[in-house]
C-alpha cells in the first residue's frame, strides 16, 4: 500500500477557491477537525464543533473520513443499491450534502476498506495520510471516536489520530483531542474527568445533520438514536441538580495523549478504566463489608 499526500475525495465549502490552491487555503484555515471511521460519524459525534463554526466566522470545520463505508449494510428498502460500489458512491454524496448543511469548510474521504486499516500496514499508511493532513490544516481542536469504543474500526481511527498529532511539532498540536461516545457511551467515566458540551440549542441541527444518511436510516435511526443520547446525558449528569440543558455530548479528553509523548496509551485507559472500577467496586462494597 503507498502512502497518498493528497486527500483522496475533496469536497470543500460553497464558498471555497477550487483547485489545489484553494484545497490548501481551506485546509490551512481549519480551526476544528473531526476525524472518524465512517461516513455519518463526523455528525454522530462531531455536532459539537460543527455548531460552533457555523456561529463563529473566525472558526472552521474540517471532517476526515477513513473509510469508504461499504461495510454497511444498506437498509432494506434501498433497492437502487445494487453493489457494494454503488453504496460507497451513495454514502459520499450523502456526506457531500451533510457537509453543505453543516457549513462545513470541507469533508475529505480518504476511501480506505475498513480491513485495511485495522492491519499494521493498513494503519501505518493511515497515520501518514492524517499526519499530512494535520500538518496542512493545525486545528485547535479535534474530535475522533473514544479508545472504548466496541467498534473496532473507530478504535484503529483514534489510535491512528493520536499517533499521527503525536508526530506534529510539539508546538503545532492541537489544544484540545477528545474522544466521543458512538457504538459504546462514556457515562462510566468518572464525572470529574468527562467533557461535557451544551449542544441543547442545536439538536435539531443533528437531526438534520444525520438526516440525510438515508442509506443508513431505515435499518437504524442514527438521528433518533444520537439525540436520545444526547438528552439522556442531560437528563441523567446528576440525580439532585435540575436539568441546566437539554441535549449534551460526552466525550473523553485524550489531550494528554497528544501533549505528552512518553505517556503510554494503553495505561492512560487502563488508569481510567481502573477508576471506574474503584469507584463502582467502593460503592457496592460498602453493603458487604469483607
Amino acid at each position: 500500500m503507498a502512502t497518498t499526500t493528497e486527500p483522496r475525495r475533496f469536497f470543500p465549502g460553497l464558498a471555497a477557491p477550487g483547485g489545489r490552491d484553494g484545497q490548501a487555503a481551506v485546509l490551512a484555515g481549519t480551526t476544528d477537525l473531526a476525524v472518524v471511521a465512517h461516513p455519518d460519524d463526523i455528525e454522530l459525534i462531531a455536532l459539537p464543533g460543527i455548531a460552533a463554526c457555523r456561529l463563529d466566522p473566525d472558526r472552521s470545520f474540517t471532517g476526515v473520513v477513513c473509510t469508504d463505508g461499504a461495510g454497511s449494510a444498506p437498509s432494506p428498502g434501498a433497492s437502487e443499491i445494487a453493489s457494494p460500489g454503488e453504496l460507497v458512491e451513495r454514502r459520499w454524496a450523502e456526506q457531500c450534502r451533510a457537509a453543505t448543511i453543516g457549513g462545513y469548510g470541507a469533508v475529505i474521504g480518504l476511501v480506505h476498506p475498513s480491513a485495511d486499516v485495522l492491519t499494521p500496514e493498513g494503519s501505518e499508511v493511515l497515520v501518514e495520510e492524517l499526519f499530512d493532513l494535520a500538518e496542512q490544516c493545525r486545528p485547535a481542536n479535534v474530535y475522533t471516536h473514544n479508545p472504548a469504543d466496541k467498534h473496532p474500526t473507530h478504535v484503529a481511527v483514534v489510535a491512528a489520530t493520536i499517533k499521527a498529532l503525536r508526530r506534529l511539532p510539539s508546538g503545532s498540536r492541537p489544544h484540545r483531542i477528545i474522544g466521543v461516545e458512538a457504538w459504546r457511551d462514556l457515562d462510566w467515566l468518572p464525572d470529574d474527568e468527562k467533557v461535557r458540551l451544551d449542544v441543547s440549542e442545536h439538536g435539531a441541527l443533528g437531526l438534520e445533520l444525520l438526516g440525510t444518511f438515508e442509506s443508513q436510516l431505515e435499518a437504524k435511526r442514527y438521528d433518533l438514536a444520537a439525540s436520545g443520547r444526547r438528552r439522556a446525558n442531560a437528563t441523567f449528569a446528576s440525580p439532585r441538580h435540575p436539568d441546566d440543558a437539554t441535549e449534551v455530548v460526552v466525550a473523553w479528553d485524550l489531550s494528554a495523549l497528544v501533549h505528552n509523548a512518553d505517556l503510554d496509551p494503553v495505561r492512560f485507559v487502563d488508569a481510567t478504566v481502573d477508576r471506574f472500577r474503584r469507584e463502582a467496586v467502593e460503592g457496592w462494597g460498602r453493603w458487604f463489608p469483607g
